[in-house]
């Protein structure tokens, strides 16, 4: 893994040079849009609504639009004015109850490694967590934007290791505009309660997150590898993917010395083959 930010982690007195790592990487399955003929990419153009000539990207600006569809233009000099930071801290604001956080405030995620000078504090930290059963509440400057984050300890195979979660602001998080009533639902019986708990207890058990597969993911792979395997492959000029076959590999390797032999101005041994061939061919016509 590659730190993506250095810093420290601040709390009291007390500081931790650490570096950021992203903890968590997308493994969706991602198609292209491609003409269904010949698999070239379907390109999208920066086209203008209003007079529907395409614009250049120099001549493309931020837009806020407001409630009532009017447009708000901010130009360089109005983004340099917003409040933005290049702090390398991460302020350790307050230590609150693990269960007093929503998971549905987390957002991303980020392994903290402490460099060498900062490896017994870290330890100490990263104790402390633990022992409390808290998190601690942090801000930190990320992409030159103070977010609120947590810190929190996570097992993993190599050990304990402390964990930097972003968090939403707590008006990104909607609120349903639906309600279960339960006057409308009806009497509840204490029997389907019941079997509700047993249903639960029957279920019951600890979450191993190797249990569970992307079977969406897989089919799709083994869709296209039978696709690869029987020939149905689209190479088009701007291809910039090898197929990984040998054939492939010879015939550029071929093409490349035939370009090199040919701006020293030699015979190229597929050009003389190509001539041996003409000649047998002409030799068999008479």
């Amino acid at each position: 893994m590659r730190a993506i930010w250095k810093g420290a982690v601040s709390f009291g007195l007390v500081s931790v040079p650490v570096k950021l790592y992203s903890a968590t990487e997308s493994h969706d399955v991602a198609f292209r849009q491609v003409h269904y003929k010949d698999g070239g990419r379907i390109r999208y153009q920066r086209v203008c609504s209003i007079d529907g000539e395409e614009v250049p990207y120099a001549d493309i600006a931020k837009g806020y639009e407001t409630e009532d569809g009017e447009m708000v233009i901010l130009d360089e000099d109005d983004l340099a004015s917003l409040p933005s930071t290049s702090s390398r801290e991460i302020a350790v604001e307050k230590f609150v109850p693990s269960e007093q956080i929503d998971p549905m405030l987390f957002e991303k995620s980020y392994y903290l490694e402490p460099e060498k000078t900062g490896a017994k504090p870290y330890a100490l930290l990263r104790q402390a967590l633990l022992e409390a059963d808290r998190m601690a509440v942090v801000t930190v400057a990320l992409r030159q934007r103070t977010t609120v984050a947590v810190l929190r300890v996570r097992p993993t195979e190599t050990g304990d290791v402390i964990v930097l979660q972003t968090m939403m602001w707590p008006d990104e998080v909607r609120t349903p505009d639906f309600s279960v009533d339960l006057d409308e639902i009806g009497e509840v019986k204490e029997q389907e309660v019941a079997m509700a708990r047993m249903l639960v207890e029957t279920l019951a058990g600890d979450f191993e997150p190797a249990e569970f597969e992307d079977d969406y993911a897989d089919a799709v792979q083994a869709l296209v590898q039978a696709k690869i395997e029987g020939g149905e492959v689209q190479r088009t000029e701007t291809s910039t993917k090898s197929s990984g076959e040998v054939v492939d590999l010879l015939a550029a390797l071929q093409r490349s010395v035939a370009a090199a032999k040919s701006k020293r101005g030699e015979e190229s041994d597929a050009d003389g083959d190509e001539e041996s061939e003409e000649g047998s061919r002409r030799s068999s016509a008479s």
